[in-house]
């Protein structure tokens, strides 16, 4: 599968670039929930210390750091449990948390893990060439 052949071919060439083109595909999503949602998920974590503290410097930044406030709001809600122990996540904001707001959460959390294991994946087969 490695052979020369093999990387002159188109699907190489994919293999190679996809991790790079869902990497702009996840960067305007971010751009995207921070431009339409991000007052909707602050507000919806509106009692939680932490959340509240990064986002009132975040949230007068420009479009980079709002971005960085929702890829904080991300991990946050997607794993909540080392939050929720430290006492920075309240518990009801986690439990009374928009579920429309947390699908769109989970589709940026799934599209971050494709590009990390698909970039590992044509990283290793690219060293092993």
């Amino acid at each position: 599968m490695t052979s020369e052949e093999f990387w002159a071919s188109w699907l190489a060439f994919w293999l190679v670039a996809g991790p790079i083109l869902l990497s702009y595909v996840s960067f305007f999503y971010s751009l995207y929930l921070s431009r339409c949602h991000l007052e909707r998920l602050v507000e919806a974590l509106s009692g939680s210390r932490d959340i509240v503290i990064s986002a009132a410097g975040l949230m007068r930044g420009g479009w980079l750091s709002r971005i960085m406030l929702v890829a904080k709001i991300t991990f946050v809600v997607m794993w909540p449990g080392p939050r929720l122990r430290a006492g920075d996540l309240d518990p009801d904001d986690f439990r009374n948390f928009p579920l429309n707001l947390k699908r769109l959460l989970k589709a940026k959390a799934i599209l971050t893990c494709v590009i990390v294991v698909w970039g590992a994946i044509a990283f290793a087969l690219v060293e092993l060439r």
